[in-house]
């Protein structure tokens, strides 16, 4: 079975108690949600949510969400949890209704910004002592394989540079 098959199984007649199906648009939007979300490394789950609130006309509770993907409890708190760690989710107050709703970001600076912030600045941070580690390895080697190795280590140092260069830009720029 193929994703979009997987994708518009979520709310056939096996969920009767959906406020109601989820029609052919917007299986296909979660299903660009999902592909995006692995794409980039992203659980499943959390691009499916994010494609559902994407499509929905109004905030959802938890409840919903579970009911109408037919996921777990956990991979949605898990997802809900993530997506707003990042800004890809906010959380709305509902007159009445003491439970939370969700609903997405629509700017897309927020969302690069946010997944900029949470995911790929600290594996940058991270990455001069990784490298630094690597170097201290390939200088125990043999001599051929430290010139390899340092060859190698020279153009991780320089993409790991131009990351942490590029990547304030690209915030500014959306």
């Amino acid at each position: 079975m193929d994703s979009t098959q997987q994708t518009h199984n979520l709310n056939s007649s096996e969920n009767p108690g959906d406020e109601k199906s989820l029609s052919e648009w917007e299986h296909a939007m979660i299903d660009l949600f999902v592909h995006a979300a692995q794409l980039i490394g992203i659980p499943k789950s959390m691009g499916q949510i994010y494609g559902l609130l994407f499509c929905s006309d109004r905030a959802l509770a938890m409840d919903d969400i579970i009911s109408k993907l037919a996921i777990s409890k956990g991979s949605t708190s898990q997802g809900l949890k993530t997506l707003r760690q990042i800004g890809a989710v906010k959380t709305v107050f509902q007159v009445g209704d003491r439970r939370d709703h969700y609903e997405v970001e629509m700017k897309l600076r927020r969302l690069v910004s946010g997944f900029l912030g949470e995911q790929v600045r600290p594996h940058l941070a991270s990455g001069n002592d990784r490298l630094d580690h690597i170097h201290e390895l390939a200088q125990l080697c043999n001599k051929e394989e430290q010139e390899r190795a340092m060859e190698r280590l020279k153009t991780l140092r320089s993409w790991h540079d131009k990351t942490s260069k590029i990547i304030p830009v690209v915030q500014k720029v959306l």
